[in-house]
């Protein structure tokens, strides 16, 4: 019986000229619940080789591809239905998300997956848990995972409510300047022509950052989130026009994990500087939207939140809307709701009312 050797990886300690998404990852690996990391960039800049070099830093060391045409089954497992309600014992049958527990779960191309999937991924990611159900009958597992995805904004993007679920954001330039080019090269053909050497010139540098990932792990709980470092966050993301209060639990998490993989016994204002951009740059409205509008308050609020009155016109801008069309919908409300569907109705003048029974 023959016996097969692993095929060496391209070590994590090996990449060259990447220290945003290098920095990323190893939040990602510290605490898994910061939802993920999504890399986008071009063709050729080492997306799937980082996520491939960051499976051997976690417990288990696996790393799943989640392929396109997965189905929903593949992805989250499936319950035998028949075994269940004849011998009255659940037998799950595992899927990818079983698979990658304590790894690396891997999407490239996450624009092109269906909503779905990606909406189903991303709930699993975020709470390290997941459950099937299927007439009736549950079943959970662990699932903590570091998610990556990748994408080519050449190919399509994601949905904002999509890429917000998201935690942490990396944009590769595909302008590399030529020493960067040249390092990554050789680097690529010395792994190339004897990756065993490779790996061995290495696994000092590797074994180190292993250890200093279970310290950064265990460090983790220490950390507290001071009142200071709260009313910060919360002004960096309203500052920067983001919806909802995500952000602020993915900025947290992350400045919580970095103070920690630099072995410091509390969060400081370096750590906020560090993760600031990656928590924040997919999450940005997009140029030229409007900007955030603080609500009047005071005892004249209301007053001022009325709408004008008939025919009355603003001196800087008219708000009559021209004969013919209809009045843009407000979707300020509620952000990631759809548009209001059209609804038919009967005037007054119209309606009839209903026939009364006679006893």
């Amino acid at each position: 019986m023959s016996v097969q050797i692993p095929t060496p990886q391209y070590p994590f300690t090996a990449l060259i000229g990447v220290p945003r998404l290098r920095m990323a990852l190893l939040l990602a690996a510290i605490d898994p619940l910061i939802g993920g990391v999504l890399i986008q960039g071009p063709r050729g800049s080492a997306k799937t080789t980082s996520a491939r070099a960051l499976a051997q830093l976690l417990p288990e060391g696996c790393f799943v591809n989640l392929p396109l045409g997965a189905s929903e089954e593949q992805l989250l497992g499936s319950l035998d239905i028949e075994s269940a309600l004849q011998h009255g014992q659940v037998n799950f049958r595992p899927g990818l998300l079983a698979r990658a527990h304590q790894g690396v779960l891997y999407v490239d191309e996450v624009n092109l997956l269906p909503d779905v999937l990606v909406d189903q991924l991303l709930d699993v990611s975020a709470g390290g848990v997941n459950r099937v159900e299927r007439d009736g009958i549950s079943h959970q597992h662990p699932a903590r995972f570091v998610l990556v995805g990748t994408m080519n904004p050449e190919e399509g993007r994601l949905r904002p409510q999509l890429l917000d679920r998201f935690g942490l954001f990396v944009t590769l330039d595909g302008g590399i300047d030529p020493p960067t080019r040249e390092a990554i090269v050789r680097a690529r053909l010395a792994f190339e022509m004897d990756p065993h050497g490779f790996v061995l010139r290495h696994d000092q540098a590797q074994r180190a950052l292993l250890e200093r990932l279970c310290r950064a792990r265990n460090r983790l709980e220490s950390l507290v989130f001071e009142d200071d470092l709260h009313r910060q966050v919360s002004r960096l993301c309203f500052e920067a026009g983001v919806e909802g209060v995500r952000a602020d639990l993915v900025m947290l998490r992350a400045a919580r994990a970095h103070a920690a993989l630099a072995a410091r016994s509390r969060i400081e204002e370096q750590d906020m500087q560090a993760v600031q951009a990656l928590v924040l740059d997919h999450r940005r409205p997009p140029a030229g939207s409007e900007s955030v509008e603080v609500p009047p308050q005071g005892p004249h609020s209301a007053e001022q939140r009325r709408p004008p009155p008939a025919g009355a016109t603003m001196e800087s801008e008219s708000t009559e809307t021209p004969r013919g069309q209809d009045p843009e919908p407000d979707h300020d409300d509620e952000w990631g709701a759809l548009p209001p569907e059209p609804v038919v109705y009967r005037p007054w003048d119209v309606a009839r009312p209903l026939p009364v029974k006679k006893p």
